[in-house]
């Protein structure tokens, strides 16, 4: 863990430890909520239909949707394809692939999802889906490179979330800048000056000791507590998920760099809000998949007896996400949303902006703290929650990201929270669906394609499939709403079958009942690659920094990951096809909307890549 301190730096920080001994310092307005009148159209609740039949988008969402299907995604598909066709040299796909995927009105809708696993899930997911970035020349030579260009959503939850919002809040860069960006790399208009350049994500800086002085840490982790003061001070609830969105923010918000970590006059993404990812180029020109975060709710009247054994909330409780224009569930018990903008507003006369800061978003996707243990949670966190102790006392017990409760009233019958004046969240795998599907199954959004990235804890800090089975599990539960496809019911069957040290391709045969479930390629951080190589990219959750060098490492493993595929023969360790029917699996559902039989190298393929 580096200090890097500069003189300047060093004089700042004793200056504001004596300013603390002597008052207490007042924190900037920019994370805190402010009020004003509410707009003349204002609505605070759009209810989006309990069943497939009747679900519905915004209209913010169907028009950016439409519009990057039609002026986005054909020339994304055209340049795919082409990388594609030049690293599968010597496999000829059927011609219906270019056809169905020169279709605007027909061709693959295809959604991403990328899993939670602290560092280690936002590390691996930003290489999966590097491999899949076409800005990377290496990944259009491998032929995976375009993918993402082609994607419709882009999905994550907890540390998923927290690469997910920072991709989107950052103007959408290649990976590799996100990561390691240039020095003079211009953040998105909207941001304010002192938050106007994205500096990365400082990984070898501790989220909660980020130096090697103790003293440094004290005054760090007393400002992260100092920052959210004015939030309380308005009359917001602010618990300890609000401290560890100032943690977050100095890493997965923009402006925060390596020369001003340690100067507070900055505000270190305060004000960075999730709505204004609207206000991006790369967004206004419809250059990135539509992205979500997911959370899970906790509701304290909850029957125990509901809960999953070995997962913290039970998988009936309503799933909610965070998109760019509204916060809500699709989920029958809810099936409503409130704009993202005014989020913290409960009436329809005095509205409340600036709560939706895009670090709280993401703290309040990874906030696991209440499903930890009392050893575990005060050896990894410890001198974050001694600080809010003692500037907010009682602060440690509210181990919940509280955001005042827009749905008020809606549902009763079915809504848990519905009486409650604040939504209580929680990390988005607590109820063991740490892949965040469930938006990309909203019937709505049409979704035909589903690559889930997996990167969760289960064995040995590798995926089992346990998530999936979650996701199956709870689709079971709300049939009128969403279709799931059949993966295997137990963890051991998912690892006996190698399903997670390869790409699977689940849900290949289809009925007309079951036609509009999703395709899902599974790739999960499953073992170590192929090649025989160590693995690096099987670290702790609860690893809190990282050396540039390890995260470059985890990034090169990964992308071996995403493009070795499944060799045909043991002595193998690259699928030569794996481009190719990667492709096919993308078309395969728009495939069978048509009425194409599959065919050649297609039909290989997903003989070899399909579960059954």
């Amino acid at each position: 863990m580096a200090s890097r301190l500069s003189f300047v730096s060093l004089s700042l920080i004793l200056a504001f430890i004596g300013t603390t001994a002597q008052s207490q310092v007042v924190p900037t307005g920019a994370y805190t909520p402010t009020k004003g009148a509410c707009p003349a159209d204002f609505q605070l609740v759009r209810m989006a239909g309990s069943a497939a039949s009747n679900q519905t988008l915004s209209t913010g969402e169907a028009a950016y949707i439409q519009s990057r299907k039609s002026e986005v995604i054909p020339g994304a598909w055209q340049t795919y394809l082409s990388n594609v066709e030049a690293a599968a040299s010597g496999t000829t796909l059927p011609s219906y692939v270019s056809a169905l995927l020169a279709n605007e009105s027909g061709g693959p809708t295809l959604g991403i999802a990328t899993s939670g696993g602290g560092y280690r899930a936002a590390i691996v997911g930003a290489g999966f889906l590097n491999a899949l970035d076409g800005r990377n020349g290496t990944s259009a030579a491998a032929g995976t490179g375009g993918l993402l260009q082609g994607a419709s959503y882009l999905s994550g939850l907890s540390g998923g979330a927290w690469f997910v919002s920072s991709l989107a809040q950052a103007n959408f860069p290649t990976i590799q800048n996100l990561i390691f960006p240039p020095t003079e790399y211009a953040a998105p208009g909207g941001a304010s000056d002192a938050n106007a350049y994205w500096g990365g994500w400082h990984a070898n800086y501790s989220f909660v000791t980020p130096s090697d002085d103790p003293l440094v840490d004290a005054a760090y982790v007393s400002w992260c507590v100092d920052e959210i003061l004015g939030k309380q001070l308005a009359g917001y609830p602010v618990t300890f998920g609000d401290v560890w969105s100032r943690t977050l923010a100095r890493h997965f918000a923009n402006g925060t760099t390596g020369s001003n970590f340690y100067d507070e006059s900055y505000p270190h993404g305060a004000g960075v809000l999730f709505s204004e990812i609207a206000n991006t180029s790369m967004f206004e020109s419809y250059q990135i998949p539509f992205p979500i975060v997911v959370t899970d709710i906790d509701v304290p009247t909850t029957n125990a007896s509901a809960i999953i054994p070995g997962d913290v909330e039970p998988i009936t409780n309503p799933i909610m996400e965070f998109n760019v224009y509204e916060m809500g569930s699709y989920d029958p018990l809810l099936s409503a949303f409130a704009p993202t903008k005014y989020l913290g507003t409960t009436n329809g006369s005095l509205c409340v902006t600036n709560y939706d800061q895009s670090s709280f978003v993401a703290a309040s996707s990874s906030e696991l703290f209440n499903g930890l243990t009392f050893e575990l949670l005060n050896d990894t966190f410890g001198p974050l929650l001694a600080a809010a102790s003692d500037s907010l006392p009682g602060l440690q017990n509210e181990l919940y990201a509280y955001w005042p409760n827009p749905f008020y009233g809606v549902a009763p019958d079915t809504f848990g929270a519905s009486k409650q004046s604040s939504l209580h969240l929680v990390d988005g795998g607590e109820d063991g669906e740490n892949v965040p599907l469930q938006p990309l199954l909203v019937k709505a959004r049409g979704v035909d394609i589903i690559v889930a990235i997996d990167v969760s804890s289960d064995e040995n800090n590798f995926a089992d499939g346990s998530a999936l089975i979650a996701t199956q599990d709870r689709v079971a539960l709300f049939p009128s709403a969403y279709s799931f496809p059949p993966v295997p019911t137990t963890a051991a069957e998912f690892t006996s079958q190698n399903l997670t040290t390869r790409p699977t391709f689940f849900g290949c045969t289809t009925t007309p009942a079951n036609l509009s479930t999703p395709l899902v390629v599974y790739l999960a951080n499953g073992g170590p690659p192929h090649d025989g190589a160590a693995p690096v990219t099987n670290t702790s959750t609860y690893q809190l920094s990282y050396e540039d060098s390890e995260v470059q490492a985890m990034l090169d493993q990964t992308f071996v990951l995403a493009t070795q595929g499944y060799p045909a023969s043991a002595g193998e360790t690259m699928d030569p096809e794996w481009p190719a029917c990667l492709a096919c699996a993308v078309v395969d559902r728009a495939r069978e909307r048509v009425g194409t039989a599959r065919s050649g190298v297609c039909e290989s393929c997903l003989e070899r890549y399909c579960w059954s």
